[in-house]
């Protein structure tokens, strides 16, 4: 068995990355490859994902998973996901706030108003990213950014165009810092504009709350502010869309599970749906002193790479771990991260998936799958293309 790398998938493999990840889980939770270590084993997810010992940036600076260029630096910096304490305690508490239960609770109508307008006249064959996954938490996220509707499409395709900074796809295309330094500048450009109004126009939004943080003397810059809108524009929908595309996907050959959704889609589904298929196939962490994992000693300075989506299957936790089970009785999953970088956002994209998913189901009826095209990335893991042809 060749070792393992987040480079080189085949398309078959992109599809359906678990063959490949049950294979190197069997030799071992934690392996090591080209001065890497891979977290495969679940326990060992939990650990690492949970220890103090592990964090975001490397002990020599950055810590981005992304190729950067100057623009996108700027903005990547300043993301909640690659801050560590106390930086990240203190921008995650400002934040907290907006993303309560009570407050996703009270957005539920709206999410379900913005899913069925959505699934008004879908013609009988579509792209169900297009049409639907993309759109549905991207219009969500807005609203709570306070970005007006008609600029969510274009907020998408910047936000899409980020990604091709990623160290997995700027491995296979050559103009992808070009793409993102455009996006990066562009975004920026269009979030300061926005601070710049919100500072004379208050509007209950999120960008509101950090400029009403900042001007009550909260360390919070403009650089942070307009990061962290970028930040949760792009991992607040692209999450989301990734498991309702998925979810599509596994149960679209699985009609025994499409039955028991289809008087709604229970919490316990929405954790199974995860759990079978993360949105997230892997994230990094770096050693910040020597550690040992799962028996494995781990020096300080390593990079490490969680592979969620394995930690997901891992038959040690999860009986069954490649069935569909959507009334799988607890067991805590790794779906959304663990740890103090515990998605910031994972309960409103919880009610997403419960709401929106339901609604999607009931349009779709007995549906097929015509065509799935796969971006080359294992890490950002969703599909780019879903046609469907509705029953």
């Amino acid at each position: 068995m060749k070792p393992f790398s987040l480079k080189g998938w085949s398309d078959e493999d992109l599809r359906d990355p678990f063959p490949v990840f049950a294979r190197h889980l069997a030799a071992g939770p934690v392996q090591f490859a080209d001065g890497t270590c891979y977290v495969f084993g679940h326990d060992a997810a939990v650990e690492t994902l949970t220890s103090a010992a592990f964090g975001r940036r490397s002990p020599s600076g950055g810590g981005s998973p992304v190729s950067v260029t100057s623009a996108l630096r700027t903005l990547v910096e300043n993301w909640l996901v690659f801050l560590d304490p106390p930086r990240h305690t203190e921008l995650r508490s400002v934040l907290n706030r907006e993303f309560s239960p009570s407050v996703v609770t009270d957005l539920r109508p709206r999410i379900a108003e913005i899913a069925q307008t959505l699934l008004t006249d879908l013609p009988i064959t579509f792209d169900l990213v297009e049409k639907f996954s993309a759109p549905l938490p991207i219009l969500v996220i807005s609203e709570l950014l306070g970005v007006p509707r008609e600029d969510s499409g274009w907020l998408r395709d910047r936000a899409v165009d980020l990604q091709e900074a990623s160290s997995v796809r700027a491995a296979a295309n050559p103009d992808a810092h070009a793409i993102a330094d455009r996006a990066a500048h562009e975004l920026r450009d269009y979030f300061l504009a926005l601070v710049q109004r919100r500072r004379s126009e208050p509007d209950g939004d999120l960008v509101s709350l950090m400029v009403s943080a900042q001007t009550r003397g909260e360390p919070l810059s403009s650089d942070e502010i307009v990061g962290t809108c970028v930040h949760l524009m792009t991992a607040g929908h692209e999450t989301t869309t990734n498991v309702l595309s998925k979810s599509v996907l596994a149960l679209a050959s699985r009609p025994e599970a499409r039955a028991e959704l289809r008087d709604g889609v229970t919490p316990a589904a929405v954790e199974e749906l995860v759990r079978f298929d993360p949105p997230v196939q892997a994230v990094g962490r770096w050693a910040h002193q020597d550690a040992v994992v799962a028996g494995v000693e781990v020096p300080a300075g390593t990079r490490v790479m969680v592979m969620l989506g394995a930690a997901n299957r891992d038959p040690a936790r999860f009986a069954a771990p490649d069935t569909l089970d959507l009334r799988r009785a607890g067991g805590r999953n790794t779906g959304f991260g663990l740890g103090i970088h515990y998605c910031l956002g994972a309960t409103l994209a919880r009610a997403e998936l419960e709401i929106g998913l339901g609604l999607l189901l009931q349009a779709l009826g007995e549906y097929t799958v015509d065509s799935v095209k796969f971006p080359h990335d294992i890490v950002f893991h969703g599909p780019h293309s879903v046609v469907v042809t509705r029953g």
